[in-house]
């Protein structure tokens, strides 16, 4: 079995920043793309992030410039940082990854439970 567990979450002033941290764990042989969703309330879940297992990354429109992804191949972790927020950036932030299981070498899509950040006006 896989777990992705997100930390980082919290309550910030607009224009403050946070850090957002997932660390899987569980029998991996590989994870390819990483990437964080967010959901706020009464909308549907929507890309933030995405990091390729080789660095590359992509952001929605709305924290270009504001987020950075990060990841550590070693550890397994991914991270967002995220400066400059917004009230609008309120929401459950989600980790997904695409992970490739040791022994049966199933590949498929996992996600954590969530994290709430509640930025403040």
């Amino acid at each position: 079995q896989v777990q992705l567990v997100e930390s980082g979450g919290g309550l910030v002033q607009a224009g403050g920043s946070l850090r957002l941290s997932c660390a899987a764990s569980g029998s991996i042989f590989r994870i390819n793309d990483m990437a964080w969703y967010r959901q706020a309330p009464g909308n549907q879940r929507e890309l933030v992030a995405t990091i390729t297992r080789g660095g590359s990354t992509n952001y929605a429109d709305s924290v270009k410039a504001r987020f950075t992804i990060s990841r550590d191949n070693a550890k397994n972790t991914v991270t967002l940082q995220m400066n400059s927020l917004k009230p609008e950036d309120t929401a459950v932030y989600y980790c997904n990854a695409n992970i490739v299981l040791a022994v049966t070498m199933y590949g498929g899509d996992y996600w954590g439970k969530g994290t709430l950040v509640t930025v403040s006006s």
